[in-house]
């Protein structure tokens, strides 16, 4: 049966608590990233910030502030205070069955994956579907 460590994306790009918005929204886009996983100084896992959080975070585009401004502002918001704390995590040996359900139930894009409470991985939608892809690709091998 294959679990959640088969598929999981490793090494994961993380922020820390004290991290700032504009830290958030530098690394979602230099990585093309929508979720970051948010640890303690002890890499173990708190929360997760999603780009849709960094939107709803973001001053409107309608009050057109400059990209310095906006800089600014976003350097002083911690991302502690927008961060999602209510976030379902797994571990390695969870099976892909019941993270599966739980991306679809909660309709979640990722869960990040811990041992222990320490971040190791994260299972996201592009990881399933990597691994549908896999899946096709060896039926049709066989037919």
């Amino acid at each position: 049966m294959l679990k959640v460590k088969d598929i999981m994306s490793t090494p994961v790009f993380s922020l820390k608590e004290t991290d700032s918005l504009h830290n958030a929204r530098e690394l979602m886009s230099l990585q093309r990233i929508r979720h970051i996983p948010i640890v303690t100084l002890d890499n173990e896992f708190t929360g997760l910030v999603t780009h849709r959080d960094i939107l709803s975070a973001t001053i409107s585009h309608l009050a057109e502030l400059d990209e310095e401004t906006q800089k600014e502002i976003d350097l002083g918001i911690p991302i502690r205070e927008i961060m999602r704390t209510d976030i379902t995590s797994v571990d390695g040996e969870t099976s892909l069955k019941t993270a599966a359900e739980i991306l679809l139930n909660h309709k979640y894009g990722c869960l990040p994956v811990a041992d222990g409470g320490e971040l190791v991985g994260i299972v996201t939608e592009a990881d399933f579907l990597r691994l549908t892809i896999s899946l096709m690709e060896n039926l049709d091998t066989e037919n």
